[in-house]
Formats: structure tokens, sequence, C-alpha cells
């Protein structure tokens, strides 16, 4: 399974509660929609380093990395890229 589509369903199950697929468009803010809080941005952070086997480090924990589908996606391809 891709980074998105492991990204997409863990977002669409935990936060939004629903399997459809049309109830998160991949450019949409989680703040900014409602979709995360703080909590959900550390839950998710916590999925992404258990998921990936990646360290988010305190300055990488900004909006440009974690604040949507396409920004998330962008940074676990990095991060997996600087690993390998």
């Amino acid at each position: 399974m891709s980074v998105r589509a492991v990204l997409r369903r863990y977002i669409l199950e935990n936060h939004l509660f629903t399997d459809d697929d049309a109830a998160l468009k991949d450019a949409d803010s989680f703040l900014e929609t409602g979709t995360l809080d703080s909590t959900g941005i550390m839950e998710l952070i916590l999925f992404i380093e258990e998921t990936f086997q990646l360290k988010v480090t305190d300055d990488e924990m900004v909006p440009e990395n974690l604040d949507a589908i396409d920004s998330l996606v962008a940074y676990v391809e990095r991060k997996q890229q600087v690993q390998a």
C-alpha cells in the first residue's frame, strides 16, 4: 500500500470515522477544517513514527510537514529517502 493510501486510511478511519474517500481532500488543511486538533496531530506523529519507522523531530513538527495529506506524503517520502 502506498504512503498516501496508508495515511488517508488512518485519517479517515481514526479521525473522520468513515471509509468514504470523498470525505477527505488531499490538499485540505487538517487544522483549518477541524479534522485534527493538537492531540490529533500528536497521535498522527506517533502513527507516522510507528508505521514508517521514522523519528519526527521537534523542528519538523510544523504545518508545512503535517497539516494535509499532500504535505504528509511529501514529508514521509523525504524522510524515507534520507534513511535509505
